[in-house]
């Protein structure tokens, strides 16, 4: 701790950061000891958390992430398009494709950015807000395949027709971004992607990555 840091508020959002870490909840005695505080303090700041809605203890006195956390968390997908809209533009011209950043939302993908290219004749039409399941689609399946095992590098992902008849998509899993699970990729109308075009995905995904750091 500095002179400029507030030892409460650090100690607050530790506590936040090992709930949201835990689905069975933690007890005061749990975050006492993983605090490495008393339990007095841990009392209070549970309690001022819940006073925010952003901590929720139930009746056998466990404590959880609560859903004032929800309110937050909607703020987030503004500045995360912000940061990734130069690399999508990028790679919407480069690869004459709709680029997207692709986001988890509870088992599904969510479009939160979308970049069509300007100098196309046609290509797919894909809007911010759509969604569908994680297993369906570049964008999903890319994201799993980095649950599973986490590369050091990431690779792409490619489907042929899983969302829509006669597009084929490329993803690539954002890596090393803390708080955030995702994918960047491209839809295009055509019956394979080339090399190169995965490759660029893999490049765009990594540029991405590190605006979000």
């Amino acid at each position: 701790m500095t002179a400029e840091t507030s030892q409460t508020l650090d100690r607050g959002l530790r506590v936040l950061k090992l709930l949201a870490d835990t689905d069975q909840g933690l007890t005061v005695t749990e975050l006492s000891h993983r605090l490495g505080v008393n339990r007095t303090v841990v009392y209070r700041l549970l309690a001022t958390l819940e006073q925010h809605a952003l901590v929720r203890r139930d009746l056998g006195g466990r404590a959880r992430v609560g859903l004032g956390v929800l309110r937050l968390g909607r703020q987030v997908h503004p500045l995360v398009r912000e940061a990734a809209l130069p690399a999508l533009r990028s790679l919407a011209e480069d690869v004459g494709a709709t680029a997207h950043l692709t986001l988890v939302d509870g088992a599904d993908a969510l479009a939160v950015a979308v970049v069509e290219p300007t100098w196309t004749e046609y290509h797919v039409a894909y809007r911010a807000g759509f969604r569908h399941p994680l297993d369906r689609g570049a964008a999903g399946r890319a994201i799993l395949s980095a649950r599973q095992a986490p590369p050091a590098e990431p690779g792409y992902t490619l489907t042929h027709g899983e969302l829509e008849a006669g597009a084929c998509g490329a993803a690539a899993p954002l890596i090393g971004v803390t708080g955030v699970e995702g994918s960047v990729g491209v839809v295009m109308l055509s019956d394979s992607v080339p090399e190169r075009v995965g490759t660029r995905v893999v490049d765009a995904a990594r540029e991405v990555a590190e605006a979000l750091r």
